[in-house]
């Protein structure tokens, strides 16, 4: 775990460095250490939140350095670089199995040789097929290497979930909120990549749903109750087209793109896209938030608590521990969002508390939304807000790994009795 985290703490550093060189930024622009360490933070923990437009700002070399931060930050650069190893027929030595195994949020030693291979494979699979479908959309409105350019980023920013665009103006996707090809391209990217490699590879290769594993089965159930209940919750909430309403929900659980402005909905709407940035997607994913099967955990937890049954789900048993992970994961979440929430009160106190929980929230589960407070932040605020992206892209229990020391418990205490509720 030390490793992971630290090894994205190299790429982020590595990241500020080359962002800052007179290369990368364009004629004019005096790109500041803390905007150049936030955006290099946001690339690589797929979040999407900007203190700098990054059209006006970068240079064609500094887009491919977001890029290139975006595609290590999605897939992790333990993945990256056993990948390569093992594509170039050496094999993974087992220390270096154990971090690839915590990385990929793998259940199984097993079949991770296999695996590693199969996840650049398909990555880079999937983003060609986005590139390629969506130079036929910007080909339209911008010359063509620009847009072989803008083709990619774009695909590569939709399948890792990092809501990065490089866009005339920051517009994000706001000018082709009724391009229905564009839509469902972005969705599709970004709907595979919040899955998770597990499942994609449980599901193209087994057909049949009983052969499915009780992670793929919630997961894919998690993902289209969310998306669907997301679309109509957001169409009632605000007088928006139900391709605007669908898109949202599917960028609102980390993607990070908008066709419509934040700041825009209403207050119910803003209520369906903090609790959808809030559950996320699925483990193992390019995504963030609590995770899709700890939120169905509770939520089976929650109902079979009353009746003292057991947890179940798809004629399963969801073990204890299992339970008590999700709990933890929670609770870590809630205290972590509004540990970053009341920083930020005390340091910009003039802002709105909603507002600044809305940021906080979206850093912490690596969306990227931002109700427009972000640039305006003071430089304190800001790095309140790269500790909280960071966190969020480690997660909750990477997190506590790195300072809780396994001790064997030799006896058992006495129980004690303790109301609550």
């Amino acid at each position: 775990m030390q490793a992971i985290a630290l090894g994205f703490v190299l790429i982020i550093l590595l990241g500020t460095v080359l962002l800052m060189l007179p290369a990368a930024q364009k004629p004019g622009i005096e790109l500041s250490f803390w905007d150049a360490l936030f955006t290099s933070t946001s690339a690589v923990c797929i979040t999407g939140l900007l203190t700098v437009d990054s059209t006006e700002t970068f240079t064609a070399f500094g887009q491919l350095v977001l890029g290139v931060l975006i595609q290590i930050g999605g897939l992790g650069i333990t993945t990256i670089g056993l990948g390569f190893i093992s594509m170039a027929g050496k094999k993974i030595r087992m220390r270096d199995r154990v971090l690839l195994r915590e990385a990929l949020n793998y259940p199984s030693m097993l079949g991770l040789q296999g695996l590693i291979q199969w996840v650049l494979l398909t990555t880079f699979v999937l983003e060609a097929v986005g590139a390629v479908l969506s130079f036929f959309v910007f080909v339209q409105d911008y010359p063509v290497w620009d847009a072989i350019g803008i083709s990619v980023f774009h695909s590569v920013s939709s399948f890792n979930n990092a809501g990065f665009d490089i866009l005339d103006k920051g517009q994000s996707l706001s000018a082709y909120a009724d391009h229905i090809p564009l839509n469902l391209i972005t969705a599709f990217l970004a709907i595979a990549g919040g899955l998770g490699f597990f499942v994609i590879s449980e599901v193209l290769r087994s057909h049949h749903p009983r052969k499915w594993s009780l992670h793929t089965k919630v997961v894919l159930l998690m993902t289209a109750v969310l998306i669907a209940a997301g679309t109509i919750l957001l169409k009632l909430s605000d007088d928006i087209s139900w391709l605007t309403a669908f898109f949202t929900s599917v960028a609102t659980r980390t993607a990070g793109f908008s066709t419509y402005s934040i700041d825009g909905f209403s207050s119910a709407g803003l209520l369906v896209i903090m609790l959808l940035m809030f559950i996320g997607a699925a483990p193992g994913s390019t995504s963030g938030g609590i995770k899709v099967t700890s939120f169905f955990t509770l939520i089976r937890a929650i109902i079979a608590y009353p009746s003292g049954r057991s947890v179940t789900a798809f004629k399963r048993r969801i073990p204890s521990q299992t339970v008590h992970s999700a709990l933890t994961l929670f609770v870590i979440a809630l205290g972590a969002i509004f540990g970053c929430t009341l920083v930020l009160c005390l340091l910009e106190p003039e802002q709105s508390a909603l507002i600044l929980l809305f940021e906080a929230l979206s850093a912490y589960t690596t969306v990227g939304y931002s109700m427009g407070l972000t640039p305006e932040l003071g430089t304190a605020a800001k790095i309140c807000l790269i500790v909280t992206m960071y966190m969020g892209r480690l997660g909750s229990l990477t997190i506590i790994s790195l300072f809780a020391k396994k001790r064997n418990q030799l006896a058992e205490l006495p129980e004690g009795q303790l109301p609550v509720g």
